[in-house]
């Protein structure tokens, strides 16, 4: 397993882990979720979700915007984004 691999199964772990009062903003949320899904299937590989379903449509519509960033990238991104928000929020 690459390092980066490694580094990534880690910052998700930690993500799915976490305790206490810090709330993510929707917007974090969909940033985050965004670059999971672009590091673990690549580019976004279903139809845009309809109108009414709200939340479905706009988590793909943040992924989508994440097209030709390769699953390295958003790997990294993701990694990058945890470690800053460990800073902040200890």
């Amino acid at each position: 397993m690459s390092d980066l691999k490694q580094q990534f199964e880690e910052a998700v772990r930690y993500v799915q882990g976490a305790e206490g009062s810090f709330k993510p903003s929707q917007e974090l949320q969909l940033q985050m979720y965004s670059l999971f899904k672009q590091a673990t299937e690549g580019d976004v590989n279903s139809k845009r979700p309809g109108m009414t379903a709200f939340v479905a449509r706009a988590k793909w519509d943040a992924w989508k915007k994440l097209q030709g960033k390769t699953p390295d990238q958003a790997m990294q991104a993701y990694i990058d984004k945890i470690e800053e928000l460990k800073r902040k929020h200890g």
